[in-house]
């Protein structure tokens, strides 16, 4: 049972991974986006855009390696092409117009949620209903090694998932390295702990602040994508994308705004989300203090760095201060 806990974990573990990295690569460039949840929702209907589109093209499901191959590259391009304009979209609003980005981040979740209800209810007029879709959701789900082909739990673990699986922990690995080894991440970091000297030292503040979290809303839609294909497998639920997204939100504090350290804490939060529901603990109080834990953690994580005031565990000193030159 304890092998079904692991791979019930790890098997979850990229929804929150793709949300925490994308959503630490905007906040280190002082961009506060709460619009998570409503960019995983918009990853999922990136995702069946995609799938209609392959449809429309090739006319039916994928009958061979190579036409899979080509449905998850569509499927995936489309989820992130959707997640990039929620960060334009969010970036034209908090830069250009310097909104407030609370209440942009906050008014994305609610349209993202109800844009995913909208294309999907278009899907299903069209009668490309949940049965369609699960066709072509097992198509993307297994590209490589069938659970039903491992043979002992190393393979059960780690080479029987799709191909999002392994794209979540190699995107939050390069993330982690661009951030701390390279000019780029250096300058990612100058423009999120304060705008006005990164800006003073020739650096373009506006730039990085679109860039980061363009792509970054990009890498958080995979999430929502993940979901609907990997874990979901077509089902409409509001409730559970919403509560991944708040729950990347999180990690993001739980991990220092370390996209390395996300790894583990993704691998963390999925673990506790799953032992009730696999262990079937006593009583649903029981059960529903294991799924706050997370949230506990988070906020006893938040106090500790801020009792002991440790600068590697601090937020960017600008997140969520919209800059303006004239201001300097």
């Amino acid at each position: 049972m304890f092998v079904t806990l692991l791979k019930e974990a790890l098997r979850l573990t990229p929804i929150f991974l793709f949300g925490s990295t994308g959503e630490t690569l905007t906040e280190k460039s002082g961009h506060l986006n709460l619009g998570t949840p409503g960019i995983l929702c918009m990853g999922v209907a990136g995702g069946m855009v995609g799938i209609s589109i392959y449809d429309l093209i090739f006319g039916g499901f994928p009958t061979n390696f190579g036409g899979a191959l080509a449905l998850f590259l569509i499927v995936v391009f489309m989820a992130m092409l959707f997640g990039a304009l929620s960060g334009l979209l969010f970036s034209f609003f908090c830069v250009s117009l310097r909104c407030n980005q609370n209440v942009m981040g906050l008014a994305y979740t609610t349209f993202g949620i109800g844009f995913y209800g909208l294309v999907f209810n278009s899907f299903e007029s069209q009668g490309k209903g949940i049965f369609y879709f699960n066709e072509f959701c097992y198509t993307i789900n297994t590209l490589f090694m069938k659970d039903a082909e491992a043979t002992n739990a190393f393979e059960k673990l780690f080479l029987a998932n799709g191909g999002l699986w392994y794209m979540s922990f190699i995107i939050a690995i390069v993330v982690a390295i661009i951030l701390k080894r390279t000019r780029v991440g250096l300058n990612i970091r100058a423009v999120g702990e304060n705008a006005g000297s990164a800006d003073a030292a020739g650096i373009n503040v506006s730039k990085y602040r679109y860039l980061t979290t363009i792509i970054g809303s990009a890498i958080s839609a995979l999430g929502g994508l993940y979901y609907f294909v990997e874990i979901n497998i077509g089902l409409l639920e509001f409730g559970k994308i919403d509560t991944y997204g708040w729950l990347a939100v999180a990690l993001v504090i739980f991990t220092l705004w370390k996209t390395d350290l996300g790894v583990l804490g993704a691998f963390l939060f999925a673990f506790l989300f799953k032992l009730p529901e696999i262990y079937g603990l006593p009583s649903a109080e029981f059960n529903m203090l294991f799924l706050y834990l997370p949230y506990f953690i988070t906020i006893l994580v938040l106090l500790a760095t801020s009792i002991f005031d440790r600068k590697a565990g601090q937020a960017p000193g600008n997140l969520g201060i919209t800059y303006f030159r004239e201001e300097r």
